[in-house]
């Protein structure tokens, strides 16, 4: 499982931003930092696939960053199955698989050379690879074309390869940042049915998308961030109840404005 506890983060600015009187400060601006998360907890169980909503600029994607040990917080912490993100960062990214909201990948490299790079990173040992890959690029439908440069792929294709790299040395936690943003319904349904089966695997997955209909098809919980702090995390049910709505896009408004004038408040 993976538990996220009270993380905050901040930014300086390299100069000091001038508002204009028709351009609202943003009340996490505070002198010469931005607080893109002030308090952001949250966790997921083994088997579980947790749908992160929040909309943009709410602090989504700083959040996994710090799960993927790419950003270091300024306090909380990150624990997976036992092990202490931001003490072990090399242990823990044996642990995690991360896709960001860019591929990342080399174009000039076939896909296969892509993901095999990277399995080698984390010690993957050439016999999986050889022997037990295939089952992951069969469940991502990619085996077609693996051996074809990236940079003359789709940019589903590439999303699909990056998912791959992203799970080739068998993760215990799968994060992904918006995994089906611009991509077409074919693809999108292809992913969402290996978030599926990485779940029947064990795997626990957090995915943040803005797409409500992913999250009622996947999601076992729900974390809302807003103005960089939690301010939801709990089952789809007791999200709605809380609502009391049953309509997800509903429910998501209500805990929003809910959240809005506690934020306005604390600041």
């Amino acid at each position: 499982m993976i538990s996220v506890e009270n993380l905050s983060k901040k930014f300086t600015f390299k100069a000091q931003k001038k508002h204009s009187n028709c351009h609202k400060k943003d009340v996490r601006e505070q002198g010469s930092h931005f607080h893109a998360l002030a308090d952001v907890s949250f966790h997921c169980d083994k088997g579980e696939v947790l749908g992160l909503l929040g909309p943009n600029g709410a602090g989504k994607t700083t959040t996994l960053r710090i799960l993927s040990t790419a950003l270091k917080p300024d306090s909380g912490s990150v624990i997976v199955n036992d092990v202490d993100v931001l003490k072990k960062p090399i242990a823990a990214k044996q642990k995690i698989g991360f896709l960001s909201g860019k591929t990342g990948l080399y174009g000039r490299l076939t896909a296969r050379e892509n993901i095999e790079f990277f399995a080698k990173l984390h010690g993957v040992t050439s016999s999986f690879l050889k022997n037990d890959a295939d089952e992951i690029y069969e469940s991502l439908a990619i085996t077609s074309y693996l051996d074809r440069r990236v940079e003359h792929l789709s940019t589903g294709m590439q999303q699909k390869v990056s998912i791959a790299r992203a799970v080739i040395h068998q993760p215990e936690v799968l994060v992904l940042d918006e995994p089906t943003t611009g991509l077409d319904i074919m693809a999108t349904e292809t992913i969402m049915e290996f978030v599926q089966l990485m779940r029947n695997q064990g795997t626990a997955v957090i995915f943040s998308t803005h797409h409500l209909d992913e999250v009622a098809l996947l999601a076992d919980r729900v974390s809302v961030i807003y103005q960089g702090r939690s301010c939801f995390d709990g089952s789809i049910g007791e999200f709605q109840q809380q609502s009391r709505e049953l309509d997800l896009r509903r429910a998501f408004m209500n805990i929003l404005k809910g959240a809005d004038a506690n934020v306005a408040s604390i600041y």
